[in-house]
C-alpha cells in the first residue's frame, strides 16, 4: 500500500478549530462541511439556533466535529461572550456572513448603506481583531479567510454599498495580512463570481441574466456552492503556507473575459 503523500498531508486541517460566520447556508455551509471533512473542529455561526441545530445534527451524525456558534456577527458583545466562551479560540476564522441591498441610490438612506458596511466589513474587523489578540495572548497564530466578491473592485448600478463594503473587505484583508504576518498568521481573501446560492436563487432562472451569464462567463454558467470549498480549506492549510494577503477570484472566467 502506498504511503500516505507529504504534500497531500499539508492539506489536512486535523486539529485545527474553525469558525465559520453565516454557515447555515449558501457557501458559508458549504465552506463548513469541507473543513470539518478535512479534519477541522468547526463552528458554525449564525443567528437561528434552530437552523444550526440541525446542521449540527447532521454533521455530528456523520462524524463530524462541529458545534454551534450562535450570535449575530454585528453584535460585538454577543461575539466575544461566545469567544469568551470557548476552551480555546479557533485558529481558522472564515468572515464569509454579510447582508445585500439591490438598490438604487434613492432607494438606499444612509443608515441602510451603514447596515450593509456594518455588516459585511465592521464585523469582520471586529471578528479578526478579537480573534488574533487571543491566539497572541496564548502564543497561537491563525489564518484569516475573508469572503469578498467580484464585485469588491468593480461596479454596477444599484449596488453601491455592497460594492463599498467588499472592496473595503478586499482592503482589510491586505491590510491584516502585513500587520499580522510578524505573528505567524496569515490573511487572504476569496472573491467569488455568479454562484447559485439560496439568496441568488431569484436571479438564477431569469431570463436577462441567463443572457448575461452566457455572454460574459466562458464556462457558460453559475457555479455551484461546493465549487468555492476546496479553495477555503487550500487557502486554511499548510498547503498555502506562503500565501498571505492574495485575493482569490472564482468566478470561472468572467472578469478576465471582455
Amino acid at each position: 500500500m502506498t504511503p500516505p503523500s507529504p504534500h497531500a498531508e499539508r492539506f489536512s486541517l486535523a486539529g485545527r478549530r474553525a469558525l465559520i460566520t453565516g454557515a447555515s447556508r449558501g457557501l458559508g455551509w458549504e465552506i463548513a462541511k469541507a473543513m470539518a471533512e478535512a479534519g477541522a473542529r468547526v463552528h458554525i455561526n449564525g443567528r437561528d439556533a434552530g437552523a444550526l441545530d440541525k446542521r449540527c445534527r447532521g454533521m455530528m451524525g456523520a462524524g463530524f466535529e462541529v458545534s454551534p456558534a450562535l450570535f449575530d456577527v454585528t453584535d460585538i458583545g454577543a461575539a466575544e461572550t461566545w469567544l469568551d466562551a470557548q476552551a480555546e479560540a479557533p485558529d481558522i476564522l472564515v468572515n464569509n456572513a454579510g447582508l445585500r441591498h439591490r438598490n438604487a441610490l434613492t432607494d438606499i438612506p444612509p443608515s441602510a448603506f451603514a447596515q450593509v458596511i456594518d455588516s459585511n466589513l465592521n464585523s469582520a474587523y471586529a471578528l479578526a481583531r478579537s480573534v488574533a489578540m487571543r491566539l497572541k495572548d496564548s502564543g497561537r497564530s491563525g489564518t484569516i479567510i475573508n469572503i469578498t466578491s467580484i464585485a469588491g473592485p468593480r461596479a454596477r448600478p444599484g449596488d453601491a454599498a455592497y460594492t463599498a463594503a467588499k472592496g473595503g473587505l478586499e482592503a482589510l484583508t491586505r491590510s491584516l495580512a502585513v500587520e499580522l504576518a510578524p505573528d505567524g498568521f496569515r490573511c487572504n481573501a476569496i472573491a467569488p463570481g455568479y454562484f447559485a446560492t439560496e439568496a441568488n436563487a431569484p436571479w438564477v432562472e431569469d431570463p436577462g441574466v441567463k443572457k448575461f451569464v452566457d455572454a460574459r462567463i466562458p464556462m457558460k454558467r453559475w457555479g455551484q456552492p461546493h465549487e468555492i470549498a476546496g479553495a477555503a480549506v487550500f487557502l486554511a492549510s499548510d498547503a498555502a503556507s506562503y500565501i498571505n494577503g492574495h485575493t482569490l477570484v472564482i468566478d470561472a472566467g468572467m472578469t478576465i473575459n471582455f
